[in-house]
């Protein structure tokens, strides 16, 4: 009897070991998945001193470049103005990438594109003097593996009504700034969806004027539904188990925050 209860301890040791081996595969398998079909972000802001100014760059952005990246099947393009803000004339353009390469080619598919440069003739034009723009501001991001694609809100869909907040978590070391992509990858973004934050993307920066920092973009109706969805959020029992663990202590060091409205030619 006891040579047989060691026999059926050992055939269930060999079997927990497999199924935790066959379980750690299948998630690294998961995993390399996700890191395999990780999109790449570039948030551009236009800084424009005047609405007249801000109209011009507009009609470049509708009528040139949008075009344009659609010819290289580059979707689902986000163009924006910042909410309640009338003396920040300012345009944000979100672009989507399949791969680095993508973007890496841009400049030249764009400067071959007849089509693009003929659409831009008034917006090249202005002089030095009286350039569209003062600068663009640009961040190259990497997706997060817990949301390797960007995720259409409801409104876009069904063109109602809809915002758009910007958040910029920036944080005093790389270490710190890797774990806080590790709270929201184990966690955190799934909560966000539990209580219709409805994020659209997660990006690690991977160029910028403030790295390290990631940045993600959230959704809504309004700022109403918005700010309940935040409360949702702050009272939800995992987000308040997550943040007093110790690994996630001081991983953020400043948060920025834009609400942006889109265009009414914006494809989010």
């Amino acid at each position: 009897m006891k040579k047989i209860t060691v026999i059926l301890a050992a055939i269930l040791i060999t079997l927990s070991m497999s199924c935790t081996t066959a379980h750690n595969a299948a998630d690294s398998a998961k995993i390399k998945s996700s890191a395999q079909k990780q999109e790449f972000y570039e948030l551009r802001v236009y800084r424009i001193e005047s609405a007249e100014k801000q109209k011009v760059v507009s009609t470049y952005l509708e009528k040139a470049l949008l075009p344009a990246l659609k010819r290289i099947s580059l979707n689902n393009v986000g163009v924006f103005t910042v909410k309640d803000a009338p003396e920040d004339f300012s345009i944000y353009v979100l672009i989507t990438y399949p791969k680095l390469q993508t973007f890496a080619k841009l400049n030249d598919k764009l400067a071959a594109d007849k089509y693009y440069n003929r659409a831009a003739t008034d917006y090249f034009a202005l002089g030095i003097k009286n350039p569209p723009f003062t600068r663009i501001e640009s961040r190259l991001m990497k997706a997060f593996a817990g949301i390797p694609a960007m995720e259409i809100p409801a409104q876009t869909k069904t063109r109602s009504q809809r915002m758009f907040e910007v958040r910029i978590y920036e944080s005093h070391n790389e270490n710190k700034a890797r774990k806080k992509v590790d709270m929201f990858n184990t966690g955190e973004i799934q909560v966000m969806r539990d209580t219709k934050l409805a994020p659209v993307f997660f990006g690690e920066t991977l160029i910028g004027s403030d790295v390290p920092n990631l940045t993600y973009m959230l959704s809504a109706s309004d700022i109403d539904a918005h700010k309940k969805h935040w409360k949702a959020f702050m009272a939800h029992p995992e987000w308040n188990r997550m943040k007093k663990l110790p690994k996630y202590k001081d991983t953020v060091s400043k948060i920025t925050k834009t609400f942006l409205i889109p265009t009414k030619y914006s494809q989010l």
